[in-house]
């Protein structure tokens, strides 16, 4: 790895985020080249925290849209105020002011309620905007982020284009829903984000809970990494594992072997769903205390 992508990668860590070197080169070229990137995976496994961790980085706002099925421009880009405009056109009216002066006046920038993307162009010094989940919207939304990537300005009919006052660092993820369209893949920088090895996510752990301790912090890794190969709904990640270590840690856990109640107790941390309740029955926690011990 070369000096200067290694000191990226320490600042990272500094800003909060572990990774690896294949993931650090990703993100270099993305800030370095002002491309979007496009990180893939599984629910949990650290997607959204690459923004946090570069809005804390470059010291910038972090902008984010979260996305879902039916998002619009009115959601996404902008909204006229019009409980303002109406407000207005009365005054003006009772003022006796010409309709054409009205409407000049009520579709200006004062009326104009700007969301996510229209306010990530507007910003003087360039955000972090984090497009989350884009899979979750539908093609139609797709295809109009495609020209906002491409050309960053946003066209308002009553008011013209808006042109970007600096290019945000945009960061898109996706838990895999759905396709995404090839023409998304190629604007973008893409890295798939898989669960994170045992020495990775220990340093994850450690990096977030320096007080935790390396003998409590490595049985909490291996125990959820030996979860994850269970046939559960819905797999444990990263976040829950920082949750269960913080739990542990507030009920004064040294070992997992020591206190298997406190174990079971506290699994509301890694388990979401019913079923996946019902498969970490007692003897399989056991198990996986014995193995992580």
């Amino acid at each position: 790895m070369s000096e200067g992508l290694a000191r990226f990668q320490d600042q990272l860590q500094a800003a909060g985020y572990v990774a690896g070197r294949d993931l650090v080169s990703t993100i270099d070229l993305a800030v370095q080249m002002r491309k979007p990137l496009l990180l893939e995976g599984d629910a949990g496994v650290g997607k959204t925290e690459v923004a946090k961790a570069l809005a804390r980085h470059f010291q910038c706002l972090l902008i984010r849209l979260q996305c879902y099925e039916g998002l619009d421009t009115n959601a996404a880009v902008y909204e006229w105020n019009y409980q303002r405009q109406l407000l207005a056109i009365k005054l003006q009216e009772s003022g006796g002011q010409p309709t054409a002066t009205a409407e000049d006046h009520i579709f200006s920038e004062a009326y104009l309620l700007e969301r996510p993307l229209l306010r990530a162009i507007t910003q003087a010094e360039s955000p972090v905007l984090l497009v989350d989940e884009i899979d979750r919207a539908d093609e139609e939304f797709e295809a109009y982020l495609l020209e906002l990537l491409s050309d960053f300005q946003i066209s308002i009919p009553e008011l013209g284009t808006v042109e970007a006052r600096s290019i945000p660092y945009v960061v898109l993820t996706s838990n895999g829903t759905r396709e995404l369209s090839d023409a998304l893949r190629r604007r973008c920088l893409y890295h798939y984000l898989d669960y994170p090895s045992f020495d990775k996510e220990l340093s994850i752990v450690l990096t977030h809970m320096p007080d935790i301790g390396q003998r409590l912090a490595g049985q909490i890794v291996a125990y959820v990494q030996g979860m994850r190969k269970l046939d559960l709904r819905k797999r444990p990640g990263i976040a829950e594992s920082l949750d269960w270590a913080a739990a542990l840690m507030n009920r004064k856990v040294a070992s997992l072997g020591d206190d298997p109640a406190a174990v079971l107790d506290s699994l509301a941390c890694l388990l979401k769903t019913k079923e996946d309740r019902e498969v970490i029955l007692p003897e399989v926690s056991e198990r996986l205390v014995a193995r992580a011990s």
